[in-house]
């Protein structure tokens, strides 16, 4: 009597503990939590060192709350060094050279709204997947759990297009 009273408050004391605080922000799937109370070394960016200008004169306005000259910018310094425009980054025109490709895949048609209408669909099952996966015990990765289902096996496809008589110059060999 006393043994399975013991195990039936053992159970519920269970169940209580896995019934945590959830953060069912959908963005969150990355819920890497181990190493929480120490600083996160990735998280500092040192700025570039500070300039002083040619002439106080042609300074441009202030930019409150925008980048600003000593601001870290990795992907522009990458272009520059490898010998880009940083500036085609920002750019919001189609470069002619892409006309192209831009008429090629637009054969069928395109729909204007295509990255909000993916971000809705994304979000809505991020949340379902977060209703299902409600009760854990253990703090898990959650990202790999959620899109298992659709996942590419790349060994798989492979296969299927040698079957099917496809060259793949890059591919290892058989």
């Amino acid at each position: 009597m006393i043994l399975s009273r013991t195990l039936s408050v053992l159970m519920i004391l269970t169940l209580v503990a896995a019934c945590g605080a959830r953060d069912d922000d959908p963005r969150k799937l990355r819920n890497f939590r181990y190493n929480t109370k120490t600083p996160e070394e990735f998280a500092i960016l040192p700025n570039k060192p500070l300039e002083e200008p040619a002439s106080y004169a042609e300074l441009p306005p202030p930019n409150p709350g925008g980048p600003n000259r000593t601001d870290q910018t990795p992907i522009e310094d990458a272009v520059s060094v490898l010998g880009g425009n940083p500036g085609q980054l920002t750019a919001s025109a189609i470069p002619a050279s892409d006309s192209a490709l831009i008429q090629q895949v637009s054969r069928y048609g395109t729909a204007p709204g295509i990255r909000d209408t993916l971000a809705e669909e994304d979000e809505a099952f991020r949340r379902r997947r977060g209703n299902i996966n409600r009760f854990k015990i253990f703090k898990i990765d959650e990202y790999n759990n959620a899109y298992r289902r659709q996942t590419l096996d790349a060994e798989a496809e492979l296969d299927r297009w040698r079957r099917a008589g496809a060259r793949n110059p890059s591919a290892p060999p058989e």
